[in-house]
């Protein structure tokens, strides 16, 4: 490869890791929120891929594409409150209860989602960050998706949420002894099932971008299995919001590095390099699945 060509490969991954990140990057906040509550939501890929649908649906019917991100977020709360709300009665798995809940999320997509397979919807705008480049490429690479901003704040103030506010001390204080909770008078039930609701809000704007920037189409197989392995990079980022971020750049550069080999006609070993992202997450799961390994930062009740 010459030095054009590497050059090339890397401007077409920082921008891959940005546009393919970003869907990561929501749904990792909202499991990273739900999991600091102290619960697993399994069916987060039902979610992303429900709220991908509804966000297309809802940008479509109203000719509005911030009215379709909307519709995604409240979708996406909606199920995941379903999640939260019936893993509090007794005898019910959050493994098994998660499984169902993204069994329920896809096949609600699929069904409702047929009549939005050729529409063409609004889509998100993309904000100019390379204006001051004399080069096309520089230009086309810092076209940044308009949720990112939007993600990258969230991550900040969750983080600043979590430590310095009432309401993280109560996500934090239910994720780590329930038995404390329960003394200071706090209801674990719904502070679980609110923060899994607020997470699966804010997993749909992740499914807003899916469908509604890259690709900008609603088709059924759109999510690839991003909110399964959204779990597996929460664990990587060790519960930290801020983490997250760097996480999903991380997993998104992974995910662009076979379309950036492609640009510069390395078409040999596409398909290896389309499984990084896959194999990264059975790194990661393979590395914390260790019996002598601690995993630091978790919750107390996921590990207990």
């Amino acid at each position: 490869m010459t030095w054009d060509m590497v050059s090339a490969v890397a401007l077409a991954v920082f921008a891959g890791a940005i546009r393919v990140g970003t869907p990561f990057l929501f749904v990792s906040l909202g499991e990273c929120l739900t999991e600091r509550s102290g619960r697993i939501n399994l069916g987060l890929e039902g979610v992303l891929v429900f709220s991908a649908m509804a966000a297309f649906a809802g940008s479509y019917l109203t000719q509005s594409v911030w009215l379709g991100v909307l519709v995604a977020a409240m979708c996406g709360a909606l199920l995941s409150l379903l999640h939260g709300l019936a893993c509090a009665l007794p005898r019910v798995n959050d493994i098994a209860m998660g499984i169902a809940v993204m069994m329920l999320g896809i096949g609600l997509a699929f069904y409702f989602g047929k009549a939005f397979i050729q529409p063409q919807a609004p889509l998100l705008p993309a904000l100019s960050l390379g204006d001051w480049s004399d080069s096309s490429a520089v230009r086309s690479a810092l076209q940044i998706n308009a949720l990112f901003p939007i993600g990258v704040a969230m991550a900040a103030a969750m983080t600043w949420a979590l430590k310095h506010t009432r309401w993280g001390l109560w996500v934090r204080m239910v994720g780590d002894s329930t038995d404390a909770a329960r003394a200071l008078g706090t209801s674990v039930t719904w502070i679980r099932a609110w923060a899994t609701a607020a997470g699966g809000a804010i997993a749909g704007l992740g499914g807003a971008s899916l469908s509604l920037y890259y690709p900008g189409s609603w088709n059924e197989g759109l999510s690839s299995g991003q909110g399964l392995i959204a779990v597996a990079l929460v664990i990587f980022a060790r519960w930290r919001p801020w983490a997250c971020l760097w996480a999903a750049l991380l997993f998104g550069g992974a995910g662009a590095v076979g379309p950036a080999l492609q640009s510069v006609g390395i078409t040999g070993y596409t398909y290896l390099f389309n499984a990084v992202p896959y194999v990264l997450t059975l790194v990661i799961l393979v590395l914390i699945s260790h019996r002598h390994s601690r995993i630091k930062g978790a919750p107390a009740t996921l590990v207990a």
